[in-house]
């Protein structure tokens, strides 16, 4: 789907048809609209083919003065019960005239673009719109680092509790998450120095600011995601450990009863075999109290000896 944006007495308009100045929206376009795009705007098949490859990962490509910017940005989707955390690229596709983003889906701060939240965001200043479309990016992974953040505390409270698999899938899930960002995180600072160092963007001052508040933003997420990765692996580390811990506990109380409940039957079965006749025989084998009060006595003995060596 194609859609048109310009800003219009300062707020992001929505319009029916392409007018110069305005910004050009792609999300999942089909086959005719790849045509429309290569021929009325002429970008390169290349381009749309990379902003639409979900592997594709972040960079920075300049030809015959069209520029592409691949950037990572952080997507939320509710999986049955969890929310999982991931990225997906969006291409941006600077021209002598227009400005273009494609994306396989709609994204999140796209969405904000679109819905003005952005301000001061003019689609007639091409670079200054992309930077602040930029700086949204930077700001989801922020917000979405929180919550991870959030999330994996209250599992691990949960845990606490009750170490059961659905917690352990959560926080499986939240660091792979982490490595997603972290990942993308580190591409995007490559392309954003890139570009800081492009001569094919042209950067006025307030541009060259804006960036600036792009990268650190960017820098700020590696460190935190970064930071959230560390503790979140020595977390599953710990409560590995923990589990394992406790298993053996559990072992070792089933091998204390398992060898207590064993002696009254070794006994019972010495005094149950038919020996009566032979020579000797066993001390007051036809005395059923005998037995008993040995196998008794033993269990006693053996229970509080383990005990004392808290196997219990």
């Amino acid at each position: 789907m194609i859609s048109y944006y310009k800003t219009i007495d300062g707020h992001m308009k929505q319009v029916e048809a392409y007018e110069k100045g305005c910004w050009i929206n792609v999300c999942a376009p089909d086959e005719n609209e790849l045509a429309y795009l290569t021929e009325r705007h002429e970008i390169p098949p290349e381009y749309l083919r990379s902003a639409l490859d979900e592997e594709e990962s972040s960079h920075l490509e300049t030809e015959d003065g069209k520029t592409l910017i691949i950037i990572d940005t952080p997507y939320a989707e509710k999986v049955e019960e969890s929310i999982t955390y991931s990225t997906m690229p969006i291409g941006i596709m600077l021209t002598e005239q227009d400005l273009i983003t494609v994306s396989l889906r709609d994204n999140p701060s796209v969405m904000e673009m679109v819905d003005g939240v952005v301000k001061n965001a003019n689609t007639a200043l091409r670079t200054q719109f992309v930077l602040h479309m930029l700086l949204r990016v930077a700001t989801r992974f922020l917000q979405y680092l929180k919550q991870i953040d959030k999330r994996s505390s209250f599992t691990e409270s949960e845990m606490r509790r009750s170490m059961r698999n659905k917690e352990l899938i959560q926080l499986l899930e939240l660091e792979k998450s982490l490595v997603y960002f972290q990942t993308s995180l580190k591409s995007n600072e490559i392309t954003l120095e890139k570009m800081m160092r492009s001569r094919s963007i042209k950067l006025y001052e307030e541009d060259q600011d804006l960036l600036e508040d792009v990268l650190i933003e960017i820098k700020q997420a590696i460190e935190m995601t970064n930071i959230y990765l560390s503790i979140l692996s020595g977390t599953m580390d710990a409560f590995a450990s923990i589990i394992s811990n406790n298993l053996n506990i559990v072992m070792k109380v089933l091998t204390s009863i398992t060898i207590v409940m064993a002696i009254p039957t070794m006994i019972f079965s010495f005094y149950g075999m038919n020996i009566g006749e032979m020579a000797g025989g066993l001390p007051l084998a036809f005395n059923i109290w005998f037995p008993l009060g040995i196998a008794l006595l033993a269990t006693v003995i053996v229970g509080i000896f383990l005990y004392k060596k808290d196997m219990f």
